[in-house]
């Protein structure tokens, strides 16, 4: 029943969201309220919110404070069952999903560890599957739990940059995200959003190839305006706009995102967004929602109040047209911006616009070049390279720059082909081939890798082999050169000596280094058996002595890989005894003692003592 009531309401929402664009501005959205308790026993409060800014994705729920420290017990925010857990190295950490009886699913990330008898069951799995990045999925009577029972400790694993709960509400069915805001939680928001620049684009090409011209905002009585000018005055026939946004909840400093916008001509309704719910299929499109070259650059986050052409997302509601406004006259028409928060808290923004013929227009770069299209196949032919972008790939319109560059090393086996830059977001991989300028050799064929490099950062993939061309995918626009990887990674020593005492130790910690940067494969064996070393955050591979480890003197074997297949081994003899510190040497007292005596008048006299 709970299941059919969460359908219908959905449903109704969608329907509302079909409606015309002054009924969405008023809609309600009707999930279960105070279904859901606080998944922990502190005062209520968020770092970040639903559908807040991040890079190349929405925040997908709420980031809840848990005081700058990890260990806060977590609690089941509903009756359910544990119905999946994950371990992994970046992402969500330690994680685990919770089916409820009402069709929802809710998510607790960055964990530091399960309670005990599920904490138990994971790390028997571990061993089992020799692999400590784990999935697990469970049948609905392993794992149940009750509203309010303890289920893990709070930490700040995997992609986590401090220590905080990440806590989701999904869909069961769909694996849709659902704003958490908007069930009742018992968070106090009486703050409406706040408004700091506008901005506005020439829109008579790509969204790439465009002037953009910035207005600083004020606050009055009334909402805000354009600071120093009532009438924006352009010579542009083609124009769309962006706002730089935030919201707080009652009580916070912290910075959050806002829930929705909406762009008003001549009061009539154009397009709006808002985050009501996100797949994290379309969490991607978020690099078309904002100014991503501006960001790119180092700029702040501007929300586009139009929806470019390569953009599928789901966030976006037309009312009369993609946002994008053409100034036919030169009547000065009236522009309303409203912005609101999860709990309708809500923000305005009025000025006037008006096309003048005697502004001039910005000068457009007039180039020969091919053109990628979006929603198009597009292909990049020249005769030692080759670039593929699917049909989803862009968003706007790009002028394709092509470079090549000869810059021979020892490894390398081709020139750099350059192909744009990172500027232009990419929404789906792009495949890069290219042929060698030398003859490879046998032994190296099959550690050539393809490096895309841009600035100060850098990518490799392992080369796919066809014929006498190599190929590779991508998710970004940069340059692109073949190697061959034939040198091998490098494990530091465990210690020195035949036999390693690691009796004062607690743990082994070992960090592979290789010259591409990407470790592939690492496996450890104690005396034959697998041994679970953690990898949290990539950075080292921890095994903490336990149980698997007993007293005695054990063989250590570590197997690193890279990307291309190169194979370290190494081997230690090491021994484990009960370690007991040293005790500490009583400090000598001096035999010869000085004491001071005061007499009368001030002066005093020391004496020394045998």
């Amino acid at each position: 029943m709970e299941r059919k009531t969460l359908h219908y309401a959905r449903q109704a929402f969608f329907i509302v969201m079909l409606l015309p664009f002054a009924l969405f501005a008023q809609q309600k959205n009707e999930y279960p309220k105070n279904y859901f308790r606080w998944p922990l026993n502190l005062k209520p409060d968020i770092v970040a919110n639903f559908g807040e800014l991040r890079p190349n994705h929405w925040h997908m729920g709420l980031d809840i404070r848990t005081r700058q420290k990890e260990n806060q017990p977590v609690y089941a925010a509903a009756a359910g069952y544990i119905a999946k857990i994950r371990v992994e190295k970046s992402g969500f950490g330690q994680c685990i999903w919770i089916n409820h009886p009402n069709g929802l699913t809710t998510l607790y990330a960055h964990l530091n560890a399960f309670f005990p008898a599920l904490e138990k069951f994971v790390r028997d799995q571990q061993y089992k599957q020799e692999t400590w990045a784990i999935e697990l999925d469970f049948p609905k009577e392993k794992f149940p739990v009750s509203k309010g029972q303890f289920i893990a400790y709070s930490g700040n694993t995997g992609g986590s940059q401090g220590p905080h709960l990440h806590f989701e509400i999904r869909d069961t069915k769909t694996d849709e995200c659902l704003n958490p805001l908007l069930f009742g939680l018992p968070l106090t928001d009486n703050v409406p959003p706040t408004l700091l620049k506008l901005a506005m684009y020439d829109r008579s090409g790509s969204i790439y190839e465009q002037t953009t011209s910035y207005f600083p905002l004020k606050k009055e009585s009334s909402g805000y305006v354009v600071l120093k000018t009532p009438v924006i005055k352009t010579g542009l026939d083609k124009i769309s706009f962006a706002i730089q946004a935030f919201d707080r909840i009652s009580g916070s400093k912290n910075e959050d995102g806002i829930f929705s916008a909406q762009l008003f001509f001549d009061d009539e309704p154009v397009i709006g967004f808002s985050f009501d719910s996100i797949s994290y299929k379309e969490t991607g499109y978020l690099n078309a929602h904002i100014d991503y070259k501006y960001r790119y650059n180092g700029g702040v986050f501007f929300q586009h109040l139009s929806q470019l052409p390569g953009n599928h997302s789901g966030v976006y509601h037309a009312a009369n047209g993609d946002g994008v406004i053409r100034l036919a006259d030169t009547s000065v028409h009236a522009v309303r911006i409203e912005i609101k928060d999860a709990y309708r808290n809500k923000t305005q923004l009025n000025f006037f616009v008006q096309h003048n013929d005697e502004i001039e227009k910005p000068a457009r770069h007039q180039s020969a070049a091919q053109q990628f299209l979006p929603n198009y196949v597009n292909v990049l032919e020249k005769p030692d390279f080759e670039i593929y972008l699917p049909e989803i790939c862009l968003y706007d319109t790009l002028r394709s720059f092509y470079n090549k560059v000869s810059a021979p090393s020892e490894f390398a086996v081709s020139s750099v082909h350059q192909v744009n830059d990172p500027s232009a977001p990419v929404h789906d991989d792009l495949v890069v081939r290219m042929k060698a300028d030398k003859t490879i050799p046998v032994e190296w064929r099959d550690k050539i890798i393809i490096q895309r490099s841009y600035r100060n950062t850098s990518s490799p993939r392992k080369a796919v082999m066809e014929g006498e061309w190599l190929s590779a995918k991508f998710s970004d626009f940069g340059n692109f050169q073949a190697f061959a990887d034939v040198i091998p990674p490098t494990i530091q020593e465990l210690g020195k000596g035949d036999t390693v005492d690691l009796s004062p130790a607690k743990r082994i910690v070992f960090q592979p280094v290789d010259n591409f940067g990407v470790i592939k494969g690492f496996r450890a064996e104690l005396d034959g058996k697998w041994l679970r070393f953690t990898n949290d955050k990539g950075w080292a591979h921890i095994y903490v002595f336990d149980e698997h480890c007993r007293y005695g003197k054990h063989h250590l074997k570590v197997t690193v890989e890279d990307l291309a297949g190169n194979i370290t081994t190494k081997n230690w003899w090491f021994k484990k005894y009960p370690y007991k510190p040293p005790k500490k040497k009583p400090t000598k007292k001096s035999s010869k003692t000085k004491t001071t005596t005061k007499k009368p008048g001030g002066k005093t006299t020391s004496t020394k003592k045998k």
